[in-house]
């Protein structure tokens, strides 16, 4: 039988791929206009100069003869299902992205989406947190997702403000001491 027609095996593809943060039933997608268009920028490239290339590379190695010894053609056949596979997730989470600007909130005390939140916790340590969306939240810059724990406890409380976090150690008060947005943008 032709290998042509047989299933490729998308276990192998599944190798150092992340899986997302599902979206909450019922709920929105969330995000920033900064990260919309950080995303909207990604799917762009990966359509308009990566994937070209990719079908290039895989063209020219399809001729060179028995593809089943081809490192260029079984990479790059691979790298074209990562990339189709990233713009599928990509298309489908910009299509239900609700962009919500958090520069509408600038100068309240009370914490919605895109906060950056500064809270102290039971033994007096001083955290900051920014709340972003689930496709944008990076935590190695303190930016926590809307439906992680710490963003739920804090929405909708006010500096000054003692909030339950409830955590697999047990329940925890944290303090919110100062809460801020960024400036609107000048038009």
């Amino acid at each position: 039988m032709s290998k042509a027609f047989t299933k490729e095996n998308d276990a192998d593809d599944q190798d150092g791929l992340v899986a997302a943060a599902p979206l909450p039933a019922g709920g929105k997608n969330y995000i920033t206009p900064q990260g919309y268009a950080r995303l909207r920028t990604e799917l762009l490239e990966l359509m308009d100069v990566e994937r070209p290339k990719v079908v290039e590379a895989v063209h020219w190695a399809a001729k060179n003869g028995d593809r089943s010894e081809n490192g260029d053609y079984l990479y790059g056949k691979k790298r074209l299902r990562e990339i189709d596979r990233r713009i599928r997730f990509l298309t489908k989470r910009l299509e239900v992205a609700e962009v919500t600007d958090p520069s509408v909130h600038h100068g309240r005390d009370q914490i919605f989406f895109g906060a950056t939140v500064r809270y102290a916790d039971e033994t007096g340590e001083e955290r900051v947190v920014t709340i972003m969306g689930i496709d944008e939240a990076q935590s190695a810059q303190a930016q926590v997702s809307w439906i992680s724990p710490i963003a739920r406890a804090l929405l909708k409380s006010r500096e000054g403000d003692v909030v339950k976090l409830a955590t697999p150690g047990g329940v925890h008060e944290i303090e919110v001491l100062a809460v801020s947005y960024p400036p609107p943008a000048a038009a």
